[in-house]
């Protein structure tokens, strides 16, 4: 059955709307994309929307081919997040991408401050270059990741209202692995999003970061960053047995596969510069075929218990 008809979405301008959001994951989302074919049909639609608003307003930050100036970007940004929230209090809205998003919202009743709080990181990127403390990162996290999980759970149907505090456990991890595996490609985005003062206690600084050599010390600051994802990464897993079962896959296999990308950093020996660690073909199918046999279980569970 076709997803959307799965999920009940019948309006023509609606249905659009969601195709449009679930292209945008599909295109710049490929590992995520993947993990949300683990969900139900009728699930998966609310999670696109979702993905499809945070790679929108994300595209306008980070897009590197665009003549727009960072003040340009910003107005932007504003105007269209402002028109997002202003529509998402209505509860209608004409934007391509904000239709499916406001409908996602009322249906799974989503509070409005997850997306407010992402707006406000997304426009940190327009400004912050980095970050003295993590703490002060922690601003940014909140709104870049942690929140994503947030508005993930009613979708994934928790069973307990600790699923939330996990959910932003694992939110954060994923965003910390990428900032490990991507500290190169930020610098040519003129940011470094490693704690400045974990650094420093490793005597490296934001000027070492910019020569683009990783040595002992960058490794070993590296190092250090990955003992944090891997603490966040085992303090979600509880989280994950409290959702619903036939949502559970989609999430392990996610945990599993974005996590693992500092185990790659630490197989390219931590040479972030000049490598881009990724998860290898291999290892996605090794954790995806599994995963979807557990899905289709889990859903024939579900259908037997209804």
């Amino acid at each position: 059955m076709n997803e959307l008809d799965a999920a009940g979405i019948r309006d023509a301008s609606l249905r659009a709307s969601y195709e449009r959001c679930k292209r945008l994951n599909a295109e710049h989302g490929k590992t995520y994309y993947l993990a949300t074919l683990l969900l139900p049909p009728r699930k998966r639609p609310y999670v696109h929307s979702l993905y499809g608003f945070a790679r929108y307003a994300d595209e306008i930050v980070d897009d590197l081919s665009s003549t727009l100036s960072d003040q340009e970007k910003a107005d932007w940004l504003g105007s269209w997040g402002d028109e997002i929230l202003a529509d998402l209090r209505r509860g209608r809205s004409h934007d391509p991408v904000g239709r499916a998003l406001v409908d996602t919202v009322r249906t799974w009743e989503i509070p409005l401050e997850h997306f407010e709080a992402f707006l406000h990181s997304m426009r940190m990127d327009l400004t912050v270059r980095d970050y003295a403390t993590y703490d002060a990162l922690f601003e940014y996290v909140y709104g870049s990741a942690a929140v994503i999980g947030l508005q993930m759970v009613p979708i994934l149907e928790p069973t307990s209202p600790e699923a939330y505090d996990r959910a932003m456990d694992l939110g954060v991890a994923f965003q910390l692995a990428n900032f490990i595996r991507d500290v190169g490609e930020d610098l040519e985005r003129g940011r470094v999003y490693l704690p400045l003062d974990e650094l420093a206690e490793h005597g490296v600084s934001r000027d070492d970061l910019e020569r683009r050599v990783a040595t002992p010390a960058i490794k070993a600051a590296l190092a250090a960053q990955i003992a944090r994802v891997r603490m966040l990464e085992e303090r979600s897993r509880p989280g994950i047995a409290m959702l619903s079962p036939d949502a559970q896959p989609c999430i392990e296999a996610a945990r599993v596969l974005y996590c693992g990308i500092v185990d790659e950093v630490e197989k390219i020996d931590y040479e972030v510069f000049d490598r881009r660690a990724t998860v290898p073909l291999r290892r996605r199918l090794a954790v995806a075929g599994p995963a979807w046999a557990r899905a289709v279980r889990a859903r024939r569970r579900g259908r037997h218990a209804a």
